[in-house]
């Protein structure tokens, strides 16, 4: 299982929909535990990591400042 690369203030699109009806979401914190905005709706939930890479369906924006693939910073 290869590991979802996540940053904070990154937008996700996850697979089931909040029960607000969007389906869209930003990463506030990162970590062992995930802790992320529904952007429909504003509340805030934390999960395990593990759980929300598994849901994620498509990753819709990351911030600019964040590592490229081989993990080093922009020069």
């Amino acid at each position: 299982m290869q590991i979802v690369p996540l940053y904070a203030d990154s937008r996700l699109q996850l697979k089931k929909p909040h029960p607000c009806g969007s389906d869209v979401f930003r990463v506030l914190r990162v970590g062992s535990d995930v802790r992320i905005r529904c952007e429909g709706c504003g509340r805030d939930m934390t999960l395990d990591r593990l759980r929300l890479e598994r849901s994620v369906k498509k990753i819709l924006s990351t911030p600019s400042d964040a590592p490229d693939r081989k993990g080093t910073t922009p020069s």
